[in-house]
């Protein structure tokens, strides 16, 4: 407020008035306070049921009505989507028993032979067994409609389309960066004929629900949006602390509008394998862009290419049939034909499109999915899925990667990426930041320098990211370092002089310890109300992935022994130690650091807590942990520690490293 210059008298009448008004706004900003904080006072049961109520204590109305236990204090169910699914369920049970007792005794009947218009009116929200309607939208804790039945496609065809009805929330949540709601519907046609003649043509209609909600500006909820309300809550805090940035990227397609539709092109047969890649797989490709950006990997990335991109699609279905045999243990000549058969069909159509040389971009894009969906399904000892694919289309990912690391410079991204420095709110081109990820964990795999280490290291000096903190968690400048270690590393194997090679480590030393946050940055990612903090959750993973790029640069010194000292040692226990602010288990993101987990683990002693902190976050990952790049990861760590601890307890120092024992196995992994 500015201080007025007229005279005195009138000076007091604007003081008196602006302590009036003063006063008002304090008096409005409490009110606002105790209404938030009531909202924020109801029980956890009510909560969950997103219903209001009362905070009477020791019970509220509610609870007391229905029967349930009333939770004040946070419950253990509250900590994860998973727990919190399963006491909703329990949830719903018990009210079904409530209310069938208290239907026994008002002494209603029925009978099996009653018309049902007799004894039933028609569902409201109140007729629900847990006091939802029907037309709601799902809740936020899942992806996908709970109403919707996944086996009541009866008749798969030729086309799927993909459609989106209009937005549910006010348009500026499109300015602000929010996704507008949608929902992917997959219409299935088929047509019968005879002697080449069409005969007769059905179709059928399914829907996955892409539903996120948003959080809401203005007046945050009407008394009745109790999505809107129980989102505000959970976020409130998180968006106080780490106002999200949107629209990060430059994505290769527009991002879908509710106006806009597309046609699927699939088979009868392969209808399943489309539905389980949309239900199942989609999920595990970006788990920290999904934290970033809500839902942006489906509309942004994945569903258009599906709809626009043959070879993608191809490489998809493959990758789905891969993911069911792995998780469901399916076996026999079907699902392996399935998998042989997209992915030669993929490969078919992306060598005719090198032939072609045209729709670089699209190719682009399928070489990178072919490359990236492989690090999330599949098991070590799988091969190729199985004998029945065979090498004659068993390409490796970094002869892949050598048609990418082209195509990006036939499409100029690295350069696009370099012009894009000192831009503080540049988007650069995903598919770029997706072969920087790739390319420089990726060398580290082969013992090579990144192909585009000369951009990485303009992008360092710069001290401009990529955008790959957002897409895979980790913050840029470690990636850039780790990409100089890697190229230090292809020195060291050419026989580089050891004196320079030290001289550069010790200088690749020092802008980590540049890079190093103040004390106490790395800390609990969860906000009061449970809700993941992205910001807080990549410096956490970046301060994993420093660790191990530490680890890593010290690995290159000559005659390294990780026995000797306890620089190693500190290193590898840190790391442990920094794991506990990562949230493990199936919905965590232990996935999400398969590249720093190997390198330490790769030097651990058998005494060591890394040994143990793994063993336990494995075992609460589940079987997700035998899939994917954790699982191989898994399986070649415990060959490294077969070997080398057998060695060791036999007074034998020198230790097999991680990438021969790839060899001598014949894996060819990328671990990222």
């Amino acid at each position: 407020m500015s201080s007025s210059s007229a005279p005195s008298s009138a000076a007091k009448l604007s003081a008196n008035m602006v302590g009036t008004t003063n006063a008002a706004n304090a008096a409005n900003a409490a009110n606002a306070a105790k209404q938030a904080a009531a909202k924020m006072h109801r029980c956890f049961t009510c909560r969950l049921r997103r219903k209001k109520c009362d905070e009477a204590k020791p019970s509220c109305r509610a609870c007391k009505h229905l029967g349930l236990q009333c939770e004040y204090k946070r419950p253990m169910w509250w900590s994860s989507s998973e727990t919190r699914k399963g006491q909703k369920e329990r949830i719903k049970n018990i009210i079904k028993r409530t209310k069938l007792q208290e239907k026994s005794q008002q002494g209603i009947a029925m009978s099996a032979t009653t018309p049902p218009g007799l004894c039933h009116s028609l569902p409201t929200s109140d007729t629900y067994s847990d006091g939802i309607g029907c037309t709601r939208a799902p809740s936020v804790d899942s992806q996908n409609s709970l109403d919707y039945n996944f086996n009541a496609v009866s008749t798969p065809g030729l086309y799927d389309s993909i459609s989106m009805p209009p937005p549910m929330f006010a348009p500026s949540f499109h300015h602000a960066g929010q996704f507008a709601p949608y929902e992917v519907d997959i219409k299935t046609e088929s047509q019968l004929f005879i002697d080449d003649i069409p005969t007769r043509r059905d179709s059928t209609i399914s829907t996955f629900s892409t539903y996120q909600t948003p959080p809401v500006t203005g007046h945050p909820f009407p008394t009745e949006n109790w999505i809107q309300q129980d989102y505000f809550e959970s976020r409130r805090e998180s968006f106080a602390e780490e106002p999200l940035d949107f629209q990060v990227f430059d994505f290769p397609h527009g991002s879908f509008s509710p106006s806009h539709q597309a046609m699927i092109p699939v088979d009868e047969c392969d209808q399943y394998l489309l539905n389980h890649f949309i239900e199942n797989v989609v999920r595990l490709v970006f788990p920290i862009l999904e934290v970033n950006q809500h839902g942006s990997a489906r509309s942004d990335i994945i569903l258009p290419a599906l709809a626009t991109n043959k070879t993608y699609l191809h490489s998809c279905l493959s990758v789905a049939a891969e993911h069911l045999k792995a998780t469901e243990r399916i076996q026999g000549e079907q699902i392996d034909r399935d998998i042989m058969n997209h992915r030669y069909e993929a490969i078919k159509e992306l060598c005719e499109a090198f032939q072609r040389d045209t729709d670089h971009a699209q190719t682009l894009e399928a070489t990178l999915g072919m490359i990236l969906f492989q690090c999330s399904v599949g098991r070590a000892d799988d091969g190729p899925a199985a004998e029945a694919v065979g090498d004659a289309i068993d390409v490796k990912w970094h002869s892949h990667f050598l048609a990418t690391t082209q195509l990006a410079q036939r499409l100029e991204l690295p350069a696009q990426l370099v012009a894009l420095n000192g831009q503080p709110h540049a988007q650069p081109p995903f598919n770029m930041t997706l072969t920087s990820w790739i390319d420089i964990l990726g060398a580290t795999m082969l013992g090579r320098t990144p192909v585009f280490a000369d951009t990485y290291r303009e992008k360092l000096i710069a001290d401009s990211p990529s955008g790959l903190a957002e897409l895979m968690g980790c913050d840029d400048r470690i990636m850039y370092l780790i990409s100089e270690i890697a190229c230090l590393e292809a020195l060291k194997m050419d026989n580089m002089d050891e004196v320079q090679l030290c001289a550069h480590i010790k200088h690749v030393g020092d802008q980590i310890s540049l890079s190093e946050p103040p004390p106490g940055t790395v800390r609990n990612p969860y906000s009061s109300t449970g809700a993941i903090r992205p910001k807080q959750l990549s410096t956490n993973l970046t301060a994993v992935f420093r660790l191990a790029a530490r680890i890593y640069l010290c690995s290159l010194v000559p005659n390294f022994d990780r026995t000797q000292g306890s620089v190693i040692a500190n290193m590898v226990n840190a790391l442990s130690d920094t794991m506990e602010y990562i949230p493990a288990g199936p919905d965590g993101f232990d996935t999400s650091l398969v590249w720093p987990l190997l390198i330490a683990g790769s030097v651990s002693l058998p005494n060591s807590p890394f040994r143990t902190m793994f063993s336990e976050r494995a075992n609460r990952l589940g079987e997700a942990s035998d899939f994917g790049s954790f699982g191989r990861m898994k399986e070649l760590l415990k060959e490294v520690w077969r070997v080398n601890d057998a060695a060791l307890a036999n007074g034998d120092k020198q230790c097999v490293h991680w990438r021969d024992t790839m060899r001598q196995r014949g894996w060819d992994f990328l671990l990222i």
